[in-house]
């Protein structure tokens, strides 16, 4: 092993937080290591946003072919090329993975280490590099980012079966016959759709009592509604009891309210949530404090109990979301490296599930704001009260949102209906400006736009 090399900065991981922040600090002028075991960019660009939302959008013009006839296009016969589909998104991925990893590479003052780190001590990191050697180099600060990964359940026979997770879906090169999706949150929502698209029969099992079990019930009862809709069979209040292969198909035997229930496909997707990659890194020789389930303790300024390290993204528990992890690197670099003093207290915290039409979601839920014993409001109506989706036709779904009866800002909202996100977006830029209903109610919106539904809302 060599003399081990100094660095003002060591960060493991080169996921959506890491590689802004190792790029930031070098070019302010700290000698910098950035370690990275597989593809630099994280779970967004290789396994999450990127390649999923290329799929969703071939599934999407699936969907609008197939719907042709009513905007008055003669529809001709769909067929999917998944060669197609998967060498898009493929494209697409190391097109952002490429860029990224070059920017580094060229970087001044930043040094790229590919293999996987682990502490030695407080200070000092190990590095097995994928070529073979070992490094150790010690930092003065160092920042973990090591993301995470899909959960595998407990449940009895799984091991036995080829069963696919949020990442392996995506390699798939045929569309399954009958899609089994073990979860009803985002991932099993996003995936299920999609492959219904694609052609697939879909079935979502789901343990809750209700779809995206976080949201308030009318937003998810609208959501199965839709999916239904789209020919998707959900069940709920159903949990998994043991799966096996019978014949070459997949059986997941289950209990429901109505007593045992068997469910018989040819795939099976798990999708009841993610782990940290946390694991690895040998906390413990360092004194870095983690919770039960492995995710690393911090404070409102990304600091662990240890004096000089410091986490960020999903490995810290929190929103999974890589504007969270994106986030954090902006409040690190404001400490670090513009002198000031960001938290990550009380920030807004939005998201956008990709299903279609899309779920738009920030600050509090009318459950969340009568459990706080807020005094509020909530202003409600169906994309079919919005001109543009009318015009469109994508009136599926409806904008809510709460607001406070004393001053008349906003508190949270939802919005599910066409580019939902979208939507959602100018009202957190409304509430980040502290700006009231009334406000809304009367700004001038360009017509015929989504966005002058907030109009008629408030």
């Amino acid at each position: 092993m060599p003399t081990t090399s100094q660095y003002d900065a060591i960060i493991i991981g080169a996921g959506q937080g890491g590689k802004p922040l190792a790029l930031a600090l070098a070019r302010a002028g700290w000698k910098t290591a950035l370690i990275e075991r597989e593809y630099v960019g994280g779970t967004c660009i290789n396994y999450g946003c990127t390649p999923s939302k290329t799929m969703v959008a071939s599934a999407r013009v699936a969907y609008l072919s197939r719907r042709a006839s009513d905007y008055g296009v003669k529809p001709q016969a769909v067929a999917i090329d998944m060669a197609r589909v998967l060498e898009r998104k493929r494209a697409v991925v190391q097109s952002f993975r490429d860029g990224s990893e070059r920017r580094i590479r060229e970087q001044e003052n930043l040094d790229f280490l590919h293999g996987e780190g682990s502490f030695v001590d407080s200070a000092t990191v190990q590095v097995k590099l994928n070529e073979g050697r070992t490094v150790q180099i010690r930092g003065k600060k160092i920042f973990i980012n090591t993301g995470g990964r899909p959960v595998l359940p407990e449940l009895p026979g799984l091991n036995e079966l080829p069963w696919l997770d949020s990442t392996t879906i995506m390699e798939l090169d045929c569309v399954p016959e009958h899609l089994l999706v073990l979860g009803g949150g985002y991932v099993g929502l996003e995936f299920g759709q999609m492959f219904r698209r694609f052609g697939s029969q879909v079935t979502i099992i789901q343990r809750a009592g209700q779809l995206l079990s976080r949201e308030d019930s009318d937003v998810a009862e609208a959501i199965a509604s839709i999916l239904r809709e789209d020919g998707i069979d959900i069940s709920l209040n159903t949990e998994a009891a043991s799966a096996k292969r019978i014949a070459g198909h997949i059986s997941l035997t289950a209990s429901t309210q109505g007593g045992e229930r068997v469910f018989t496909g040819s795939h099976l997707l798990v999708a009841p949530g993610r782990v940290p990659n946390s694991e690895a890194l040998n906390l413990a020789v360092a004194g870095v404090t983690t919770d039960g389930g492995g995710f690393i303790q911090v404070n409102e300024f990304l600091e662990t109990n240890v004096p000089g390290i410091f986490a960020m993204g999903d490995v810290k528990g929190g929103p999974a979301f890589t504007h969270v992890s994106y986030d954090d690197f902006r409040v690190l670099k404001t400490n670090l490296v513009d002198g000031g003093r960001a938290s990550i207290r009380d920030r807004l915290v939005p998201y956008t599930v990709f299903m279609d039409p899309q779920l738009g979601r920030v600050g509090l839920t009318e459950t969340e704001a009568l459990t706080q014993g807020l005094n509020f409001r909530v202003a409600k109506m169906p994309m079919s009260h919005v001109a543009r989706a009318l015009e469109t036709d994508e009136s599926r779904g409806f904008i809510k949102a709460i607001v406070d009866l004393a001053d008349g800002r906003i508190l949270g909202c939802a919005v599910l209906g066409i580019e939902g996100g979208e939507i959602m977006s100018m009202v957190q830029i409304a509430m980040m400006g502290h700006l009231t209903e009334i406000q809304l109610r009367n700004a001038v919106f360009a017509h015929p736009t989504l966005a002058e539904s907030l109009n008629n809302l408030f």
